[in-house]
């Protein structure tokens, strides 16, 4: 096949290759992908992504060609993509996305495979769990036109992912460690209104995240607790403190047991408003920085709107 585009076939499982992944490492990786499904007993094609966007061109071709699989080997980035592919054809008869998405994880971060139960797995051995996974459905998140299937986050690490767009030479978590503490030096928290049936709250707050699943940034568990299949959007919201003070929170975010700090509120919500009087937000998307240039968000929920292939120790044995 063709590495830039995709048409169909009778083979039922679709590759999708991110050769940028992971600084470039992804490319070399490929081999050994191709083998650990070969030797899973799976017939695949395999596209390799040509830049920004094509993911989501590929995943919305697989859906609409039938495809029963599409596995992303690459990062949140490739996954993201995929999945709003997948999301924009028509659903099936059940209401999620007529292809199962599944993941080798060769990324910076992959937040997402925590919740396949793939995540530190070398890619012959994500390939062989992905080949014996079940099907289970997620929810997604929504917000300005777009889909998320992991989390959104506005604040510190929105601007965490700025600066990890800019650290080339490293890779893996190391890249988000770094990241942390070059934007320790210049954050200021933004004043943010939230809005919803759950809690109302309006003040400066070092972070905001929207999450379906346990943890972003390559691995801080804002929200350990949370279910990708409950129908409700995971709350975490910080409020400013000193930077001195946050930084030393870090490691408890790392691990999940900042929730009982008291500058901390956990909600959970089908729905939330978000508003900034200051000046216009800056968000991501499964790690995907935007900035729409509006200074209120709506964010919604989509629930079990994503077929999705989940391995041994998936979810809440990841």
């Amino acid at each position: 096949m063709s590495p830039g585009g995709f048409i169909g076939s009778a083979v039922n499982t679709l590759l999708i290759l991110n050769p940028a992944s992971d600084r470039g490492h992804g490319k070399k990786l490929r081999p050994r992908i191709e083998r650990g499904l070969r030797d899973a007993g799976i017939r695949f094609d395999l596209v390799e992504t040509t830049g920004p966007g094509h993911a989501v061109t590929l995943g919305r071709e697989a859906a609409a060609a039938g495809v029963a699989r599409v596995l992303c080997a690459g990062g949140d980035g490739t996954v993201h993509e995929t999945a709003n592919g997948l999301i924009q054809a028509p659903p099936a008869e059940d209401g999620a996305t007529g292809p199962a998405l599944g993941v080798i994880p060769i990324g910076t971060g992959n937040d997402f495979a925590k919740l396949l139960g793939v995540f530190k797995l070398p890619p012959e051995v994500a390939a062989a769990r992905m080949a014996g996974a079940c099907e289970r459905l997620f929810d997604v998140g929504r917000v300005i036109g777009e889909y998320f299937s992991n989390s959104l986050g506005i604040g510190f690490d929105a601007e965490v992912v700025r600066q990890a767009n800019k650290l080339t030479q490293l890779r893996g978590l190391a890249v988000y460690v770094v990241a942390v503490y070059k934007t320790f030096v210049t954050f200021r928290a933004p004043v943010l209104e939230v809005v919803s049936l759950a809690h109302r709250e309006m003040g400066a707050m070092m972070m905001l995240e929207c999450s379906i699943g346990v943890s972003a940034g390559g691995g801080f568990y804002l929200t350990p607790q949370a279910d990708p299949s409950d129908g409700l959007l995971d709350v975490c919201l910080i409020r400013k403190v000193g930077l001195l003070t946050f930084l030393r929170y870090v490691p408890r975010v790392l691990s999940g047991e900042h929730t009982h700090i008291k500058e901390v509120a956990m909600f959970r919500t089908a729905s939330l408003t978000i508003r900034s009087p200051e000046g216009p937000l800056l968000l991501h998307l499964d790690g995907e920085l935007r900035a729409p240039d509006v200074r209120e968000i709506e964010v919604t929920l989509a629930p079990k709107r994503l077929r999705v292939l989940v391995g041994a120790g998936g979810v809440h044995g990841a």
